[in-house]
């Protein structure tokens, strides 16, 4: 797989997990909120009809204020994780996950004389899911369900908790809700096995289709942009809003004619590759482009002219010691016309610019000529 589309599609993935993530959260929060809202209803209900068996104090303390006050720190821990640049994604998903694992816990042992609270734990179950994780789905999951085990069947927070073994009917409904939950957890393995086939799928023919566009927009003997990729840049610059400059430069190799009906098109083609690679290697950031024939070009942005004219002395040097140790009596050279873009200028204007410019260089040869827009046909000539 290609590494720059292997890297655009697992930020892709990342930016997913990072909304999620989010998603996750506020719906622990939320979870939190439900909380203590119904808890305070059960509460006023309780204490209207009379069913508080203990102080009014200790009821608060016991089954408003201390769960409370521990979700609200689950909460609070939770949200310095995920706001966190020390830690990695991964440990966060975990951490929120395993925290919503526990306020459930917290909630289902201060309620357990509810039984419909058993698939409070469906929920994190559920969320986690949707990271299309084995691993932490696994985990959620196992401690989902020993939570709700421990909670039934080994701690009484509540005096007045009945035992699963006491009723038939609460000991089915607690057997039940553990199938139940068991055979979700089992669901949401099996989902996130058949999400990441498809995935799989997904990328495979998304990575098709960035090969075929490669493709097309690389041109096949020298490897770098074609005339249809110059085309797109040339567009995006038009149509950029922002306050970024970009310089145009129009190549034509001198001589090169020449050499190809003495030396015949083989010996061409690996002139043409050579003067790619050497683009390629001094251009940096900007974008070569094979124009079409001998013809080359280069879309700089936010760059001066001095850096633009520097880089082009630079590959037409390199290009120049190349010809020299070749000692061919008929020397191929660069020459180079550079133009500016200026907003609201036509595309059109400014490749006519970069060549008026490079074919006054290339009335002398191994020229470099800059076009000055502030006074028309006014030109700067380098040598």
């Amino acid at each position: 797989m290609d590494k720059s589309f292997q890297i655009d599609v697992e930020n892709e993935y990342l930016k997913i997990d990072k909304k999620w993530l989010q998603l996750h959260y506020l719906t622990t929060v939320g979870v939190v909120v439900l909380a203590f809202i119904l808890e305070a209803l059960i509460g006023r209900v309780l204490y209207l009809t009379g069913e508080i068996n203990t102080t009014i104090t200790i009821y608060l303390l016991k089954f408003f204020v201390l769960p409370s006050v521990i979700n609200l720190v689950f909460l609070f821990i939770g949200y310095k994780v995920i706001h966190s640049s020390r830690i990695s994604q991964n440990t966060k998903i975990f951490t929120v996950s395993l925290f919503l694992v526990a306020i459930c816990f917290l909630i289902s042992i201060v309620h357990s004389v509810f039984t419909s609270l058993y698939f409070i734990f469906a929920i994190p179950i559920l969320l986690t899911a949707v990271y299309g994780n084995y691993k932490l789905s696994a985990v959620t999951g196992t401690l989902s369900i020993a939570a709700l085990i421990i909670s039934e069947l080994f701690i009484k927070w509540d005096a007045d908790k009945v035992s699963v073994f006491e009723s038939g009917i609460r000991l089915s409904n607690f057997l039940i809700s553990v199938f139940v939950l068991m055979a979700f957890f089992a669901i949401s393995m099996i989902v996130i096995y058949f999400e990441r086939a498809k995935n799989t799928a997904s990328r495979k023919k998304d990575q098709e289709r960035y090969k075929l566009r490669q493709r097309i927009m690389i041109d096949e003997l020298t490897g770098i942009n074609n005339r249809i990729s110059f085309r797109n840049e040339i567009s995006d610059m038009e149509n950029d809003s922002s306050d970024n400059t970009y310089i145009f430069v129009m190549i034509d190799l001198d001589n090169f004619k020449s050499l190809n009906d003495k030396y015949g098109h083989v010996q061409g083609d690996n002139c043409l590759i050579e003067f790619s690679r050497i683009l390629k290697e001094k251009t940096g950031s900007a974008i070569p482009f094979r124009y079409g024939g001998d013809e080359f070009s280069i879309l700089f942005k936010n760059s001066k002219i001095n850096q633009v004219f520097k880089i082009c002395e630079q590959i037409q040097h390199a290009f120049k010691l190349i010809n020299m140790n070749k000692k061919s009596d008929c020397p191929v050279t660069a020459s180079f016309g550079i133009a500016s873009y200026s907003k609201g200028m036509s595309p059109s204007k400014l490749i006519t610019n970069s060549d008026e410019a490079m074919y006054l260089s290339k009335a002398q040869k191994n020229m470099i000529t800059v076009y000055n827009n502030s006074s028309s046909g006014n030109f700067i000539v380098g040598d």
